[in-house]
């Protein structure tokens, strides 16, 4: 086996907490664990929702190499033109035609030989009525394969099941299925019998003192009395959640999957 290359995965930024953290912590977090490629869903990172040129900006100061979306990548409308221009800025493949922006990308790997596809796709059971996952995964696979066997998928959907089903159905086609969206990390990283990484869900990178990112006493109101609220965004508690891959660029099998989640979680002590 060739030497793996090693992917860094950084879960749903919620705005300028999360911002703020990685702007702290991302260099550090990349020299730790030596990431050849970087990727980060920034969806949320623009006031909770959607994302700006100022964040892409910064985010690629950070070391970030591409920036995946997903239901709220069209929250606002200013990034739209912006959208066709920069192909490392993807928003789900399977948004209608028409739709701004790019689905997936083939990029170089820096310092080395090796190129990996990252594909963008979102999940339809409890969210929006857009175009079968798994049929544009079919159309769009061969492409990708023409260039490199590595092949990442960060997956934005609602549904547990749903994420299952679409792992099991890329398996022994793709190297990292990781699962976004719902913003609570999930305990289940692992490696599928055909070789493909996979996580329900990588977790938010933003304010755990909060509703999935959301002020708590806002989200609370939600419940309570049925009416819609703005969406504010919390504060406190912030920690990064993300994945770290290793890939065989000869193979494209997944060769470790490690969750991240830093600080860790920790019970509360007793007095």
């Amino acid at each position: 086996m060739s030497q793996p290359l090693k992917v860094l995965f950084i879960g749903d930024i919620v705005g300028t907490p999360g911002l703020s953290l990685l702007e702290t912590l991302l260099p550090s977090l990349i020299n730790k664990y030596e990431a050849d490629f970087v990727i980060a869903n920034a969806e949320n990172s623009h006031e909770g929702m959607g994302i700006n040129e100022e964040i892409i900006r910064s985010l690629y100061r950070l070391g970030v190499h591409v920036i995946t979306g997903g239901n709220h990548s069209f929250a606002k409308w200013k990034i739209y033109p912006y959208m066709k221009t920069d192909p490392n800025l993807l928003r789900p493949l399977n948004y209608p035609k028409g739709a701004h922006g790019f689905g997936y990308g083939i990029y170089d790997i820096p310092n080395s030989n090796s190129k990996i596809g990252v594909v963008n796709l979102q999940g339809r059971t409890y969210m929006q009525p857009i175009d079968d996952p798994f049929r544009s995964w079919d159309r769009v696979l061969e492409k990708v394969r023409e260039q490199t066997n590595m092949i990442f998928i960060d997956f934005h959907a609602e549904a547990t099941a749903e994420k299952m089903a679409f792992g099991w159905y890329v398996d022994g086609n793709a190297s990292v299925l990781a699962g976004t969206h719902t913003h609570i990390p999930t305990g289940d990283a692992r490696i599928l019998p055909k070789g493909l990484g996979y996580i329900t869900d990588v977790g938010m990178t933003g304010p755990y003192h909060s509703v999935i990112g959301m002020d708590k006493e806002t989200a609370i109101k939600r419940f309570l009395i049925q009416t819609p609220h703005k969406y504010k965004v919390a504060n406190g508690d912030n920690r990064i959640c993300g994945l770290v891959t290793k890939i065989d660029p000869e193979t494209g099998f997944c060769v470790h999957i490690e969750p991240i989640i830093y600080p860790a979680f920790e019970k509360e002590k007793s007095s």
